[in-house]
């Protein structure tokens, strides 16, 4: 495995992102993340008070569900979910690459609490393992509490 140059690499899921660009180069306007994650890594479905996210396929397919329409997003594919909207995605092939645009900002830093740094790439993902009990709740209380998010 090569060793990984900025942009800093990091775990999460089951696969990995790295930030393209931070709340701190934009005045917390917004982030944008370059996500490898595979089939099962998917939140339940959410809506974001204080969020709007963007969506944008670079490889793979994801099936995209805002306010009860659903989409099949592909390569190349973009779609924008608002604030205050249910949303969620599943992946529909083994694994997706795509980008994620949130504005404001502020949610990177859960990305950033929630994962760990990668040295190199991993060959492959893995199918994500389900956090302890310890670590679910912290990830519920810092996701509610802290932006905001209500999982349906």
């Amino acid at each position: 495995m090569d060793t990984l140059k900025e942009p800093l690499y990091r775990s999460y899921q089951g696969g990995y992102f790295r930030s393209l660009i931070t709340p701190e180069q934009t005045g917390n306007l917004f982030s944008l993340l370059e996500f490898t994650l595979p089939r099962g890594a998917e939140p339940p479905p959410h809506i974001h008070t204080n969020e709007d996210e963007s969506f944008y396929v670079l490889d793979g397919e994801l099936s995209v569900t805002i306010a009860n329409r659903c989409t099949t997003l592909r390569k190349g594919d973009a779609l924008f979910a608002p604030r205050n909207i249910s949303h969620s995605f599943k992946i529909i092939t083994g694994q997706a690459v795509f980008i994620n645009l949130i504005t404001p900002g502020k949610l990177w830093n859960y990305f950033i609490e929630f994962s760990e740094p990668l040295e190199s790439l991993p060959q492959t993902l893995t199918v994500p393992r389900a956090p302890s009990a310890e670590r679910l709740k912290a990830m519920l209380d810092v996701t509610t509490n802290t932006y905001q998010i209500n999982f349906i």
